[in-house]
């Protein structure tokens, strides 16, 4: 994400004289500035990005707590960011007013520049930056739960509230009726539009019927109203529903509205689809969530395989069938062989998380698992993890190398 922050210079009362404090930090301020900062006056915190305090000297204590809690009064809790520099026991003050914030239950961190120039820390603070944009964005994230969560998912349950408070994000819910009322809506042109595309893009068309091609299309018309009525960002489904009761399902709508930019996750899996929300907005790439087939310890590889799959995604893919149910349509993609990054958050307040990293060693067909199947071979991480501790069924696969991003992130957001 663009790099955003607000920052103040913070001075002690005893240095008389704006020419003496800009002398110190004018170079430490266009630094700042360059990087993507907005300075702010003493007077005026209320900005909407993360604040980042310039502590220009000693002595300045009283100054940076009192100056803390005028920014509490606008945003309740937001981390403490400090900027020290080398002179003028800037970083002492610094160190000082953090050990009294942590010891009042704050949340914050010192980032110490050596030099106007230090790349090094000068990263650090757009990483940082750019790391409580997410947390911003997952704040304003709306996630519509359509139906409830599938009856199997015993560990992926959490209450809205839970959601709320661990990662941000509001729980829109919406009954499944009401999707079922939109499917009919959708007209013919709209849905014919939905088959063209999906279809002259595939490879081969398998087991689906024009009917059936028509009824995923409708589906996918009836999310996308789902999501403009409800203004929502992202959204999981309790897709067996569709199957049962309407001989359809949900697998071409969700990829799709993830290609469009709207997360959607399966299964009413919120847990696996807050992790999809926040792999998007903190990498920029577009994730996988999967099941966890087969493993092979010795080897430490694993195949995932699930129904549906961004088609952005991969390289081909067919028409298929859903796999459990054999009616509508499910998408059996080709993830091109690459470096990825797997996780899954878990633990009953949405406080845990395993993240590994490996490659996508092969693709499969097997017809005995869901459409698209992907072989990972972990070369960081292990497969035993998730038999001795497992934090759910779902995995989120994302493309890259990022398990150093996402565990940095963990440890400065969580």
């Amino acid at each position: 994400m663009e790099t955003r922050f607000g920052f103040a210079t913070v001075a002690p009362s005893f240095l008389a004289g704006e020419e003496q404090i800009a002398g110190i930090t004018d170079p430490y301020v266009k630094a700042l500035a360059d990087l993507g900062g907005q300075r702010l006056g003493a007077d005026d915190l209320t900005g909407e990005d993360q604040l980042f305090l310039l502590v220009a000297t000693g002595g300045t204590e009283e100054v940076v707590l009192s100056l803390v809690n005028q920014r509490w009064a606008v945003k309740p809790g937001e981390q403490v960011f400090l900027v020290a520099h080398p002179g003028n026991n800037s970083l002492p003050a610094a160190l000082e007013v953090l050990a009294r914030l942590h010891q009042d239950g704050a949340r914050g961190r010192i980032f110490y520049l050596a030099s106007p120039d230090d790349t090094s820390g000068l990263v650090q603070i757009a990483e940082a930056a750019a790391d409580m944009a997410v947390v911003r964005a997952l704040d304003e994230t709306r996630i519509g739960l359509v139906g409830d969560p599938s009856e199997w998912l015993v560990a992926s349950m959490p209450s809205a509230e839970t959601v709320k408070q661990a990662w941000g994000p509001t729980v829109v819910p919406v009954a499944m009726n009401e999707l079922s009322g939109w499917i009919p809506e959708i007209p013919e042109d709209t849905a014919r539009e939905g088959v063209a595309s999906l279809v002259s893009q595939a490879t081969s068309v398998v087991e689906p019927s024009e009917a059936e091609l028509m009824d995923v299309a409708r589906v996918h018309g009836a999310l996308r109203a789902l999501v403009e009525v409800h203004e929502l960002d992202a959204m999981t489904v309790r897709c067996f529903d569709l199957v049962l009761n309407q001989q359809t399902t949900g697998c071409f709508g969700l990829s799709e509205l993830t290609d469009a930019g709207v997360i959607a996750g399966c299964e009413g899996d919120l847990v696996a689809t807050v992790g999809l929300i926040w792999t998007k907005l903190l990498l920029g790439e577009t994730p996988w969530m999967a099941n966890p087939a087969q493993l092979e310890e010795a080897a430490n590889e694993m195949w995932l395989a699930h129904c549906t799959i961004p088609r952005g995604m991969v390289e081909t893919y067919r028409v298929r069938s859903h796999f459990e149910s054999g009616l509508g349509v499910g998408i059996q993609g080709d993830l091109p062989l690459m470096p990825v990054t797997l996780l899954r958050i878990g633990g009953k307040g949405m406080d845990k998380l395993w993240v590994a990293e490996g490659d996508i060693i092969a693709v499969g067909n097997a017809e005995n698992l869901c459409r698209t199947q992907a072989k990972v071979k972990l070369s960081r991480g292990h497969v035993t993890d998730l038999l001795k501790a497992p934090l759910g069924n779902h995995v989120v696969l994302v493309p890259g190398t990022h398990a150093d991003r996402l565990l940095r992130w963990w440890s400065l957001a969580r």
